[in-house]
């Protein structure tokens, strides 16, 4: 019996290497990669923009806001601490009518109240 050899494959040969320059020539018109690129960097442009300028002014501390809205809560402080003082005097006056209160319903007896006594100089 005849062996035969069997010829070894040959390797496979390497395949073309990426160009670049396919990227930005076409037939004749823009390459879609290209403009979906720039399209997508303008829109991130256009939505990131306000964002990022609202983050820099927090940042700086410059978020103070609409002045009108600010003397609105300046004023809302100041009706605060009115109806804080309010809730303190309301508190006091509780106080003295619970006084009051606690001395009216002592039983007295009836002699004392409005009839002068013989023994007060009068």
């Amino acid at each position: 019996m005849i062996l035969q050899a069997v010829p070894p494959t040959p390797p496979t040969p390497p395949g073309p290497e990426f160009d670049p320059n396919l990227l930005f020539m076409s037939d004749g018109g823009p390459p879609i990669l290209l403009l979906i690129v720039i399209a997508a960097l303008a829109a991130g442009v256009i939505i990131l923009w306000p964002i990022m300028r609202a983050f820099g002014r927090r940042l700086e501390g410059k978020a103070g806001g609409d002045p009108a809205l600010r003397g609105e809560v300046e004023q809302l402080q100041m009706k605060l601490g009115e109806v804080d003082a309010l809730h303190t005097r309301v508190a006091e006056l509780e106080e003295r009518v619970d006084f009051t209160e606690r001395l009216l319903a002592q039983a007295q007896p009836p002699g004392r109240i409005g009839i002068p006594t013989e023994g007060s100089g009068r």
